[in-house]
């Protein structure tokens, strides 16, 4: 809550119906057994595969993730907004896991706002204590 208004604010990563990719690697990251076999590789392995994993996830994000606006009813973080609202609503939804910068009205109420990025599209939130906007950096 900030002033009279409330934020869901989260990066996006597994919430909502897909991202199943990220939803298995995260079972396999916080199991317990998984955990004491990667403690007993080497260290410069361990890094290898920490890099892999990173640069394939960031792969995917640029490609895969970051195209167009796929459309209110396929959009992940735009599905699980409208689940959230409907049982605690809140006036603001922010996300950043998508990369794409773009705020939507919910129906019934809301706002979903997917932040952007900084790398490409040089956005950002700016919230002056009554609204909300998406904003762009200009040199």
């Amino acid at each position: 809550v900030w002033g009279d208004k409330r934020f869901y604010i989260a990066h996006g990563d597994g919430l909502g119906p897909g991202d199943h990719g990220y939803k298995f690697l995260k079972k396999v990251f916080r199991n317990r057994l998984c955990q004491w076999l990667f403690a007993r590789i080497h260290p410069n392995l361990g890094i290898r595969i920490a890099q892999f994993f990173s640069s394939s996830s960031r792969t995917h994000s640029v490609s895969g993730q970051s195209g167009g606006f796929l459309g209110d009813d396929k959009e992940w973080l735009m599905i699980h907004s409208r689940e959230v609202h409907g049982k605690d609503p809140h006036d603001y939804y922010v996300y950043g896991h998508r990369h794409l910068p773009m705020m939507k009205e919910l129906k019934g109420g809301g706002c979903y706002v997917n932040l952007g990025d900084w790398i490409h599209s040089y956005s950002y939130g700016l919230f002056d204590g009554e609204k909300f906007q998406l904003l762009t950096y200009s040199k």
